[in-house]
């Protein structure tokens, strides 16, 4: 036994859902509708602005330019661009309007939307917890949420790579600053992050309102100017763009899914801001803004062909008004960056808390919003990811193709869990599903299908990251598996060590709590009978804790604990925690006490946590293999403390160590 201020790697993880002894209370927290009076809903309209369309919201930069320039675009000649903007147009519609905003949007976990939230509507049969197995649905899930790691990195990339792109049409000389430009200010956007988003936060919603607004003020000059554009408006012109160019045009889809690509945002930010907001401020002001400027940039196209190098800055004369276009687009592309950027926080915080990522150190950049964290080893990493990519690439069409592979993965994965959901968890009848299910499916495969074949251009690199990040989720969920199947052999029934406790010759009882973190809180911990056969003493007070992670995001306080007085001075706790917020051990014990679930008598002024701490020895005996193990004992010893997640005082902390062959 030695005391330490870095508490047990081992108990780092989240732990297995409790013996049925203690209750499990899924579903019962349930999720009402938010009330929105119209000054709040104005207010979340114009957040949701600032965070939630930017991605889509700065597609135009580059969206068309893919469209009509080699190596997968086609001529800019009138049936092309007719062609072109039919399919920009029904994409926005069918994709975003119909799929993501009238059904996939429905499907929130008490509010809260993505990809891992989802995950946590489909029954528990179809996502095993305990066992190593992982299961069809929760693998096709986490390879979805690897894929939007993999977007987190393309995305700013290219945003402000293009926007700062338009600095070569306003100055031709100026082409050898874009790219330092470019990773100057990458850089300075992730080295600011740790500041939190509040303060800035409160400039995103204007800026991007001036975005959009000059989005439709620049498209609708140009769409007066050459009104048969809207021909495009009738789908029979996509028809005939896909009969006149045969597979060429099938593969334009690849280029025409950048005008989409911020769909699966929508359905991730939805728990920040609610379905009506979002869907208000899409209507009017983002989807208007969008059409009119890719209507605009196809009239221009049809009028000047030679704006194809670049058409969004086509819409604005060269000198003063392309240095201003620029500014403000390098203003939006940052906001578009910071939305992936936190989300990628987010989809962090919610993997490590469905325990298939190891913890983190996660600081809470707002003390009004809970969504508001930072994660600096994903910031970095998403850094050096971003600045990498700039140079390999050096060219948004270059990184063009890179992109689209990653969010056409994951569309279609959320309509496949959606489909579960629907018919597994609200029991809708197959005549319901299965047709919505072919009508999202239908949408999402082609757009995936389309982008295959960037693979050798760029396509590899969100698939070499995602690979990397699902290995990582599948070790750790198959590390932690084996690790609990490896204590419950060490576990003692709590019925016999009571006994012996009570027993003449037993432990010395000192004043003061202890408190044991376990994930059984059932049986007595190997931590506990360890430190009785060493120590010889024992806390007047002892309370096995175990945190348990529910399927809800949020817990309400007045239930997030449960207390159980057994013998001889002995509690069995249990702390409810939601996959999206954090656990702080000593307040939750102080309020169970004031609540008086905890009685007086323990004494909470003198505490200490004790935590096992394990050693894995990765030999080729064990069920995981040496490699598998090997990469679990890395990310064990690179997570965060149990000290730091649970928010232990470190000088209260005491480990215990034992070494386990998984």
């Amino acid at each position: 036994m030695h005391e330490r201020g870095k508490p047990d790697e081992a108990n780092r993880f989240p732990p297995r859902p409790p013996h049925p002894y203690l209750p499990r209370r899924y579903g019962e927290h349930a999720h009402e509708p938010a009330r929105h009076t119209p000054g709040s809903l104005s207010v979340l309209s114009l957040g949701a602005l600032g965070v939630v369309f930017g991605d889509i919201g700065t597609s135009p930069l580059y969206a068309l330019k893919e469209c009509v320039n080699p190596p997968h675009g086609v001529s800019p000649t009138e049936p092309h661009v007719l062609g072109v903007l039919s399919l920009v147009f029904w994409s926005l519609i069918l994709v975003v309007t119909v799929k993501y905003l009238t059904f996939i949007s429905r499907a929130d976990n008490e509010g809260e939307g993505g990809v891992l939230a989802l995950l946590a509507l489909v029954p528990a049969e179809l996502r095993p917890m305990e066992s190593a197995r992982l299961g069809v649905v929760p693998a096709l899930v986490l390879f979805g949420a690897a894929l939007l790691y993999g977007d987190g990195v393309i995305t700013p990339a290219i945003s402000v790579l293009s926007a700062v792109e338009g600095l070569e049409i306003a100055t031709p000389s100026l082409q050898r600053a874009v790219l330092p430009l470019t990773c100057a200010i990458l850089l300075g956007l992730f080295s600011v992050q740790k500041r939190g988003t509040a303060g800035i936060g409160k400039v995103f919603g204007p800026i991007m309102v001036l975005w959009f607004v000059t989005l439709g003020v620049l498209g609708g000059v140009h769409l007066v100017r050459n009104p048969a554009v809207l021909q495009a408006l009738d789908p029979l012109h996509a028809v005939r763009f896909f009969r006149d160019n045969g597979a060429h045009g099938a593969g334009i889809l690849g280029a025409v899914v950048l005008v989409i690509t911020g769909g699966e945002a929508l359905y991730a930010d939805m728990g920040h801001f609610g379905r009506v907001p979002i869907k208000l401020a899409w209507y009017t002001v983002a989807l208007p803004g969008l059409v009119l400027n890719y209507f605009g940039q196809g009239a221009n196209l049809l009028l000047h062909p030679e704006a194809a190098a670049n058409p969004f800055y086509a819409l604005v004369p060269r000198g003063a008004a392309t240095y201003a276009l620029v500014a403000l687009a390098t203003a939006a592309t940052i906001i578009a960056s910071q939305a992936l950027i936190s989300g990628a926080y987010s989809l962090t915080h919610q993997a490590v808390q469905l325990g298939y990522l190891p913890r983190t150190r996660i600081k809470h950049t707002s003390s009004q919003a809970e969504g508001q964290i930072y994660i600096a080893e994903v910031n970095w990493i998403l850094a050096a990811g971003c600045i990498a990519l700039v140079l390999m690439f050096q060219q948004s069409t270059r990184l063009a193709a890179a992109y689209g592979i990653a969010v056409t993965g994951t569309m279609a994965i959320t309509s496949i869990t959606y489909g579960v959901v629907a018919r597994r968890t609200w029991r809708w009848p197959w005549i319901k599903v299965l047709p919505l299910l072919a009508f999202f499916l239908a949408l999402d495969l082609p757009f995936f299908a389309a982008n295959l074949v960037k693979i050798h251009d760029g396509g590899y690199v969100p698939l070499l990251i995602a690979a990397v990040i699902f290995t990582m989720m599948v070790t750790w969920k198959r590390g932690r598996a084996y690790l609990a199947d490896s204590v419950d052999r060490l576990l003692a029934p709590i019925g016999d060590f009571l006994a012996r406790v009570r027993a003449p010759g037993g432990p010395v009882r000192v004043s003061g709590t202890a408190v044991f973190l376990t994930t059984r809180p059932v049986d007595a911990p190997p931590i506990l009978t360890h430190h009785v056969e060493r120590n010889k003493s024992l806390h007047e007070s002892v309370v096995l804790l175990t945190v348990c992670t529910e399927r809800a995001p949020r817990i309400h306080i007045d239930r997030r604990v449960e207390v159980e007085h057994l013998s001889c001075g002995f509690y069995r706790v249990l702390i409810h925690s939601g996959f999206m917020e954090g656990t702080r051990v000593p307040v939750l014990l102080r309020h169970a006490q004031k609540a008086g679930a905890l009685p007086e008598g323990v004494n909470l002024s003198d505490v200490t946590y004790y935590l096992g701490r394990e050693t894995f020895l990765a030999t080729e005996k064990g069920r995981m293999g040496r490699f598998s193990e090997g990469l679990f004992g890395f990310m064990v010893r690179n997570a965060s403390s149990a000290s730091a997640h649970f928010h232990l005082p470190s000088e209260q902390v005491v480990e215990l160590g034992i070494q386990l062959d998984l």
